[in-house]
């Protein structure tokens, strides 16, 4: 989730309204990728209204569950309490560059639609790194620059105006997969992908999702 949530709350009311129907639509089965073959205890950074926990398989054993914005922090609340059978879900108040738990504490770290809109997206990686274990795994879907100069251009123009106000921070331009690799990871899985799909495509339609390991 868009970690503007708690700086644009009215954007945090949409995302709510808005994210269900993009996850009937297809991003669903994206998320059940990014999180397949998971286990042990997982960090999730940016949880949003939810969406994720019904898709954390059974092997996974307990979920803190961060988010910043108030409604969907209790949105996500209610989910947590439904989401499945198996996995102890908790959901806490933090923000992606501060966050509340201890090093090496986690097996594995998740991120969906997160560094696209956290205000410092190295700090907020260090700390990714620093709450997962040696040896731990970061699975990431994002909002991605384009791969095409006409759209990245588009793109950038977006970023440098009025694209951060109206869509809760984001940033649809940011190179995250090297971001990833410069902190501490090493991307082992990595598949672009557009969502949604358009005739002309939308300047926060590229993404990618996959998996990187946290080097020791």
């Amino acid at each position: 989730m868009p970690q503007g949530g708690k700086r644009h709350p009215v954007f945090a009311w949409w995302y709510a309204k808005v994210s269900p129907g993009a996850d009937a639509g297809g991003m669903a089965d994206y998320r059940r990728r990014a999180l397949a073959g998971l286990a042990g205890s997982v960090i999730e950074v940016g949880a949003g209204n939810g969406l994720n926990f019904r898709h954390y398989p059974p092997e996974v054993t307990t979920v803190l569950a961060v988010e910043p914005a108030p409604y969907l922090r209790s949105v996500a609340s209610q989910k947590a309490a439904q989401a499945r059978d198996g996995a102890a879900i908790e959901v806490r108040d933090g923000v992606a560059e501060r966050l509340p738990a201890a090093d090496a504490a986690f097996d594995a770290a998740v991120v969906t639609l997160v560094l696209c809109s956290v205000a410092d997206q190295r700090a907020a990686l260090r700390e990714v790194h620093r709450v997962v274990r040696p040896g731990g795994e970061l699975r990431f879907i994002e909002h991605v620059g384009a791969d095409t100069s006409g759209l990245c251009r588009v793109q950038r123009v977006l970023d440098a105006t009025v694209w951060p106000f109206f869509g809760g921070g984001c940033h649809v331009s940011r190179d995250t997969l090297s971001a990833i690799a410069g902190s501490g990871f090493t991307v082992t899985r990595a598949e672009a992908f557009r969502f949604p799909v358009t005739q002309v495509p939308s300047p926060s339609s590229p993404h990618v999702w996959g998996s990187a390991a946290r080097d020791p």
